[in-house]
Parts: structure tokens; C-alpha cells; sequence
């Protein structure tokens, strides 16, 4: 069975650096977090690019843009009227702290509490921003993660969300470049879930199959 590190760095060997977040801003990090909730990436750059092109990419004019509004720019990535509560929700409670120079202060700790004490921000959303936007060096837990894991047998698959996150971190504790690790071995475990581990998997040509029980049963098939 791989360790953590190993599946970092054979799923690194094969599929190269994926230099995420793909955004342009840290805040652009935090916004594209909460629309991508329960979605497809690829909608969510549908929304960004409506924000981007009404102008309204920023804190304080989603704050002060009309409920409505913003619903409509962000109809691409689904829920759209519960998203545009959200992220108003966020955007007004980013503007009260004082926006990012003042929040990047903050130790992990207490900004992670921060963060997940805004009405629709999660440990997972909560999480991407801490580790895509204010870089911090925290592992995200997103379903993917839990399918690769439990499949190689890493973990049994309903552990709660922050034993996981503790039992990933605790891995890399003593390694340096830890923040560049779960940067990376997320944005990994995501593109992986999509060319291989899936919920109908694709194990030809999965660099884990043989380390994987549904890899080895249907190589031996």
C-alpha cells in the first residue's frame, strides 16, 4: 500500500505540475471556492467570466450588487440564487475584516475559524482559500480524495472531515515544502478522479492501479 507522499509523487510523475488555483487574484481564489460548490469547474469560469465582464469582480461591488444581479451573472455554475447569497455573504464579511492585507495576519488557526464561521463557507470551501489563496499550508478533503483513498485502502472512507485533513497533514508534517505538497497533490487527486478514478473507474493506463483493489481486479480480469 503507497503512503501519501508515494501517491503525491507518482500521480506528480505522471500527469506534471497542474499550478493551481487557476485564477488571477487571491480573491478571485475565494470567489471561484463557493461557486465551484457542488459543480463543474468549467461552469464556474463561465460565472467568473460574466463577473469579469460586467465589471463587478470584486468585493465590494458583489457586496452592493443588486441580489438579482448577481444571481443571473453567476446562473452558470448552478444554485445560482443560493451562491449569490453566499458569496454577498463573504464579500460583505471580507470587507468588515478589512480584506486580505488584514486577513493574511491572521495565524491558520484563527483564520480557518474565521473563514468557517461565514454562512456558507465550509471546511473544504474554507480550506481552498487557505491553501490557494492565502497560502497556507492546510489539505483539502473533497469527494475525489475520499474515492482515491479508500480505494487503495489508505483510509475506510466515512472518517469525518478534519480526521482526514489531520491524517493527510500529519504525513508531510516534518517536510518543508509541505504547502506546495497539498497544493499540488489536491489539484492531482482532481485531475486523476477525472481521467481514471472515477465513480465507473478507468484503470487502463491509472499510474495506481496496482496499488489500487479495483485496479488489481481488473487487471487480473
Amino acid at each position: 500500500m503507497p503512503t501519501y507522499r508515494q501517491i503525491h509523487d507518482r500521480l506528480l510523475g505522471h500527469y506534471g505540475p497542474q499550478d493551481w488555483w487557476p485564477a488571477n487574484s487571491p480573491f478571485e481564489v475565494m470567489v471561484g471556492a463557493i461557486l465551484t460548490q457542488n459543480t463543474a469547474w468549467t461552469n464556474v469560469e463561465k460565472a467568473i467570466a460574466n463577473l469579469r465582464r460586467a465589471k463587478v469582480l470584486s468585493a465590494k461591488a458583489i457586496a452592493n450588487l443588486p441580489a438579482t444581479d448577481l444571481a443571473e451573472l453567476i446562473r452558470p455554475s448552478g444554485y445560482f440564487n443560493i451562491k449569490a447569497k453566499r458569496l454577498q455573504n463573504f464579500c460583505r464579511w471580507y470587507l468588515e475584516q478589512g480584506g486580505l492585507s488584514a486577513l493574511k495576519k491572521r495565524d491558520t488557526a484563527e483564520l480557518r475559524d474565521a473563514l468557517l464561521s461565514v454562512n456558507g463557507v465550509g471546511p473544504e470551501t474554507a480550506d481552498d482559500m487557505l491553501v490557494y489563496a492565502f497560502e497556507r499550508p492546510v489539505f483539502v478533503i473533497d469527494a475525489y480524495t475520499r474515492r482515491l483513498f479508500s480505494r487503495i485502502g489508505l483510509i475506510a472512507g466515512d472518517e469525518g472531515y478534519e480526521i482526514l485533513r489531520h491524517q493527510v497533514e500529519q504525513a508531510f508534517a516534518r517536510d518543508k515544502s509541505r504547502l506546495e505538497r497539498f497544493n499540488e497533490l489536491h489539484a492531482l487527486i482532481v485531475i486523476h478522479a477525472k481521467a481514471h478514478c472515477r465513480k465507473q473507474p478507468a484503470c487502463v493506463g491509472c499510474p495506481l492501479s496496482f496499488d489500487c483493489q479495483v485496479g488489481r481486479d481488473e487487471n487480473t480480469a
